[in-house]
């Protein structure tokens, strides 16, 4: 696995001179200043692989910009309204200036309205540490009490109501406010986060939007950029919804094995793929993290490593930003697929022999608290997650592959 980073450009409490400490191989990052929709210029794709490539002092870090994400897909786009095929049009503009830069990688997802939902960001552990966590219940005191939805008291079973109905009553207001900031706070490293009335009126966009219907939005999207990436020889990489569960009556088409592999086929080019994320789709007690590397390893060009605990083995439910090897997923036994899928590439000859992998989320621990960071994007609680992956992966790594 090539070990990567993820950085929100220089406004990050977390620099390349700390990413050099940490011994990382390559940066993940993205032009989160650009309006979506908007194309990425060969000017600011150069601006910002030129900050990775120095260190504060301007010395050369080594570092190079080898991940995109995200490029965003827009909500028009995705509900096929405005000026959608112009986006589509810009999206492969951007991903032909990304190619002729250097950069082979994109992930991207197709998640309608909001990108990653919690509704705690600084979440206490009985250790001390902080970490991020998504309460179904508070997530319906929110959708019924605070956004007041219309028809979302029916989208739910009545005992989770009645316990979002209490759980609204006891909220103090400084509470209301904070769950309605954390759950509308937009996109990683985006500039902006939504109102209210801006999100309720996204959700009258996607009225006519059926689970059915986003499908097919999606399979158009992938029928125009898949062939460019692929004549390109980029690798594209759907990220999975965050949590990968219907959220506020809007439908989610990245929840599952079987939604990856309904992508796949749907456009099947070795450059449409996967990002594989532990921690998204662990979030869900039927998907089989190490069976999924194992049989859809073909096609994945990207890995985020993280666990999540939940709550119960219900669909949905709550749960929270586990240690790395602690949650429920067995990362021991996903990074020896992924290790397997190497080995298999190698055999082979591919140049995507070796797999991008960055130590997704992390806790806030010692000197992260405080530090104001981007949520789930500390750098000592990452820097904590990557060493107990590369001492994983050192120690599998002994194992005769066939």
């Amino acid at each position: 696995m090539r070990q990567t980073w993820r950085w929100f450009g220089p406004a990050d409490t977390v620099s390349i001179d700390d990413m050099m400490q940490a011994g990382v191989q390559g940066v993940v990052t993205a032009l989160h200043h650009i309006p979506t929709g908007a194309v990425w210029s060969s000017a600011e794709i150069e601006t910002r692989q030129q900050a990775i490539a120095h260190m504060r002092d301007g010395t050369p870090s080594g570092l190079a910009w080898e991940v995109v994400e995200s490029l965003p897909v827009s909500e028009a786009i995705k509900t096929q309204t405005g000026d959608w095929r112009g986006h589509v049009a810009n999206w492969i503009v951007s991903m032909r200036n990304l190619h002729a830069a250097g950069i082979r990688v994109i992930c991207y997802n197709f998640m309608p309205v909001l990108d990653w939902t919690r509704t705690d960001l600084s979440w206490r552990r009985p250790n001390g540490a902080r970490c991020m966590r998504f309460d179904l219940v508070d997530f319906a005191a929110f959708d019924i009490h605070i956004l007041a939805r219309p028809g979302a008291a029916a989208d739910l079973p009545e005992p989770l109501r009645e316990a979002a109905a209490r759980r609204f009553a006891d909220m103090p207001d400084q509470r209301r406010a904070e769950l309605a900031r954390n759950i509308v706070c937009g996109l990683p490293g985006a500039a902006d986060s939504l109102t209210m009335p801006q999100l309720r009126d996204l959700l009258d966009s996607y009225a006519p939007v059926t689970d059915t219907v986003l499908r097919r939005h999606f399979h158009d999207f992938l029928e125009q950029v898949a062939p460019v990436a692929q004549d390109l020889g980029m690798r594209l990489c759907c990220h999975p919804d965050d949590p990968p569960f219907p959220l506020l009556g809007l439908p989610r088409v990245m929840s599952t094995e079987a939604d990856y592999a309904e992508r796949m086929a749907a456009v099947d080019l070795p450059a449409n793929g996967i990002t594989l994320c532990s921690g998204s789709l662990g979030a869900r007690p039927d998907n089989d993290l190490p069976g999924m590397m194992r049989r859809l390893g073909d096609r994945v060009h990207f890995l985020h490593l993280r666990n999540v605990r939940r709550d119960g083995d219900t669909i949905p439910d709550s749960f929270f930003e586990d240690e790395h090897l602690g949650g429920q997923t067995d990362m021991v036994a996903l990074i020896d697929a992924v290790l397997d899928e190497e080995a298999r590439r190698r055999a082979q000859g591919r140049a995507d022999a070796v797999i991008p992998m960055r130590p997704d989320h992390g806790q806030d621990i010692l000197d992260d608290i405080g530090r104001g960071g981007q949520p789930g994007y500390p750098a000592i609680g990452r820097l904590k997650g990557l060493a107990e992956l590369r001492g994983v992966e050192a120690a599998l790594s002994r194992k005769p592959r066939p």
